[in-house]
Parts: structure tokens; C-alpha cells; sequence
């Protein structure tokens, strides 16, 4: 760590967000969090293996004013990509070309992941900072998932500060489409499967009586 930082939660917890927690009573538990070293600064097996199963995340820029954006980036899972202990990488699709992150991120270079996953009910805080990487065209047939009909633009690489993995109160419970079609075609092979054989006893139990 640099500068005047003396845990890695310090990114998101400035004296007043300190002084706000000791106001309503929670500033001695993130105090013993902090010198438990809870929040990381090195991507864990934990934390790649939940980015590696992502379909769906949320990455935050701001401008010079502080306005922020929130942008929605989706993809198969792998599209978000582990590059080593500190850097995720993703190639950037070709949207509404309005280019608001990337035009935060050249001039604010501060930037924020949000991972969440409904069926689980876990989810992500990442921060960090990001850049825009142009004309690598290596780096982008890497990031690029196989197969995946989209039409790639850039490369956005994302330097991890710190995380923080939230609990899972008042996340609601949702399921991808994709694995509720694969439970439900499951279900229905069982159901096929017993009553073949709920048939096949009748007819044994018939000959049987007769």
C-alpha cells in the first residue's frame, strides 16, 4: 500500500464514512475487519473462480465532475478473464457507441466492478482502476470468447486495489433460463425413466396374475 492508506478498506471507507460508522455503531466491527485484514488486495482462488462463472456485470466509471455511470457488460461464461494476481480483463463489445466508460476512463482512470450472483445469492465489490487498451490484436482474439456472436471494439484491462465479498441479505433468488432448462429436461428424463419402469412392473405383475 502507498500514500496515506493504512488498510486496504480505506478506498471505500474515508473519515467520513468512518465517522458516519461510528455515529450508528459500526465502526469497532469494520475497525477489528480491518486489522483482520479482511478485505484483500491480491485476486484469490475464491474470487477467480466466482469471476470466472459471471454472465453478467456491472463496471462503474466517473467523469472529472464525479458524475458516475454504470455500464451492464454481459457475456458466456469466461468473458470476464483472470490475467494474473491483480488484473481482469474483458473484450469490449460494440454497443450504442456512446462511449461514456471509455471517455471516464481516459480522463478518471478510477474505476468499480459489481459481481453478483442471484442463484447463490453471493456478490462482489471490486475497486480499481481501469484502462482502455486499442489496437492489440492479440489481446483481444485472446479475450474474445470462442464462438460468441458479438462484435469486439477494445480491450478493457481492470487493476483490482481491493475486494470485498458482501453478504447475502436481501439478495433475491434467481435462476438463469439456461439452468432452469437443463433442471426441468433433467426432471422430465427421471419422470420418463420411472414411468417406463412403473410400466414395466404392471405388465410383469399382470403376467403374473395370469
Amino acid at each position: 500500500m502507498t500514500g496515506s492508506v493504512g488498510y486496504p478498506s480505506d478506498i471505500a471507507f474515508s473519515p467520513t464514512v468512518k465517522a458516519i460508522q461510528e455515529r450508528k455503531g459500526s465502526r469497532r466491527a469494520y475497525a477489528k475487519q480491518e486489522e483482520g485484514g479482511s478485505w484483500r488486495t491480491k485476486i484469490t482462488a475464491d474470487l477467480a473462480d466466482f469471476i470466472a462463472d459471471q454472465t453478467s456485470i456491472f463496471f462503474a466509471t466517473a467523469n472529472l465532475d464525479g458524475q458516475p455511470y454504470i455500464q451492464h457488460r454481459g457475456g458466456p461464461p469466461g468473458f470476464l478473464r483472470v490475467l494474473d494476481e491483480t488484473t481482469i480483463g474483458f473484450a469490449d463489445y460494440s454497443g450504442n457507441r456512446q462511449y461514456i466508460t471509455l471517455g471516464n476512463l481516459s480522463d478518471n482512470p478510477k474505476a468499480y466492478l459489481f459481481l453478483i450472483d442471484y442463484a447463490h445469492r453471493r456478490r462482489v465489490k471490486i475497486w480499481g482502476r481501469a484502462r482502455v487498451v486499442e489496437g492489440d490484436e492479440a489481446l483481444l482474439d485472446a479475450l474474445m470468447p470462442v464462438g460468441y456472436k458479438a462484435r469486439p471494439e477494445q480491450v478493457i484491462l481492470f487493476e483490482v486495489a481491493t475486494f470485498d465479498f458482501n453478504c447475502p441479505q436481501h439478495i433475491p433468488q434467481r435462476f438463469d433460463a439456461a439452468d432452469v432448462t437443463r433442471v426441468l429436461a433433467e426432471r422430465d428424463n427421471r419422470i420418463a425413466e420411472l414411468e417406463a419402469e412403473v410400466g414395466l412392473l404392471r405388465r410383469q405383475s399382470t403376467h403374473d396374475l395370469g
